[in-house]
């Protein structure tokens, strides 16, 4: 099969004699460009997968392969130790996909890495990145490994979908997400639904969506904007940077009226493409005369049923609550500051790739 590009063997578990097998076969197909390898270690021990996948990994680093897909494949951080190599010199990798893949903060902050090598390769050699779409939902990589894939995506800089759902990621991860997010000029899509922002980290959202004029999907369902948040989006998208927008999700975020209000200027004045707009489950009344409003401005560039059912809303919380929350944030940052004024220095590369070898081994020593 000579001009093989696309091989998908999703729903399948393939041993470490199978993939070594298979791994052999590819690595001389210099036509393949998509390899779809989600979900095949079904009933493995965590112990084959990482033989598995460094054969696989191997082959593919001597083609240029543009899509890899290793979603719901639960192989844990032991896992992302045999991508590092293929991620650190890949030239041709547009997407990748690890979707559900337990990485943890471990796994996350080894990925990340793997990514800033390839990036610096990629500067080093003066030429622009090729990586463009990045789905790693549902992997629990908390904040702590949100640094490293802050600087990974700044670094990378031509990045164009971004997903990251349900990955515990809280205020301060995602402040400093969408910080490394800024300076991807091209974002297209930003998914980041069911994690947690308040004030702290949809201010922060706000204050980057200059930065995205050809955004076209926004994503955060589901993430506690709050009351001062959800107007501080609300705000920052009335300013007319992303006119593009067609596809806009903000269900389940305490959202009130005045933010509503914001939101149907917005579109009034500038987000004619905007076909899908959920707002069910916040704090205002589905009744009020601002949803009217909402409603007459998407009728007028002909999207009357944009708005999806707001059929489950709920009562706005007491302003007592939002002063709370919002000193909390306050309280935290003042914090965070403190800490950092009495930071030792920072580690030097050969401490920082010492550190990482010893993360590595420990991973090697307790998975396989």
């Amino acid at each position: 099969m000579d001009n093989l590009q696309t091989i998908r063997f999703s729903g399948n578990t393939l041993g470490v004699e199978a993939s070594q097998t298979l791994a052999a076969a590819l690595k001389n197909k210099t036509k393949l460009k998509t390899a779809i390898l989600s979900d095949i270690f079904t009933g493995r021990l965590l112990s084959e997968i990482p033989l598995a996948l460094k054969a696989l990994c191997d082959a593919f680093e001597q083609i240029e392969l543009t899509e890899l897909d290793l979603s719901d494949n639960a192989f844990g951080p032991a896992g992302a130790e045999p991508l590092i190599d293929f991620l650190s010199n890949s030239k041709s990798l547009q997407t990748l996909r690890l979707n559900n893949n337990g990485l943890g903060i471990g796994g996350g902050t080894m990925i990340a890495k793997a990514l800033q090598a390839s990036a610096d390769k990629a500067r080093a050699e003066n030429r622009l990145s090729s990586l463009r779409t990045i789905i790693c939902g549902r992997n629990r990589l908390e904040d702590g490994s949100s640094k490293a894939l802050a600087t990974a995506f700044a670094s990378h800089g031509t990045l164009e979908v971004v997903r990251m759902p349900q990955n515990g990621i809280r205020p301060d991860g995602i402040k400093t997400i969408v910080g490394g997010l800024a300076e991807c000029k091209g974002l297209r899509h930003i998914d980041l639904q069911d994690n947690t922002f308040t004030a702290k980290g949809s201010k922060a959202l706000a204050g980057a969506l200059v930065n995205w004029p050809k955004l076209e999907v926004l994503n955060v369902g589901d993430c506690l904007l709050s009351k001062r948040g959800g107007l501080a989006l609300a705000e920052a998208l009335q300013q007319g940077h992303n006119k593009n927008l067609t596809h806009l999700h903000l269900q389940y975020n305490e959202i009130q009226a005045d933010a509503v209000e914001a939101l149907a200027s917005a579109v009034k004045s500038h987000l004619k493409d905007l076909v899908h707009m959920d707002m069910n489950g916040n704090q205002f009344d589905a009744e009020a005369d601002v949803v009217q409003t909402l409603t007459d401005a998407l009728a007028a560039w002909d999207h009357e049923d944009a708005l999806l059912e707001l059929d489950d809303m709920e009562e706005p919380d007491s302003d007592e609550e939002e002063e709370e929350e919002e000193e909390e944030d306050e309280e935290d940052e003042l914090v965070q500051e403190a800490e950092k004024a009495e930071e030792k220095e920072p580690l030097s590369k050969g401490d920082d790739k010492a550190e990482e070898d010893e993360l590595v081994k420990q991973l090697k020593n307790t998975h396989i």
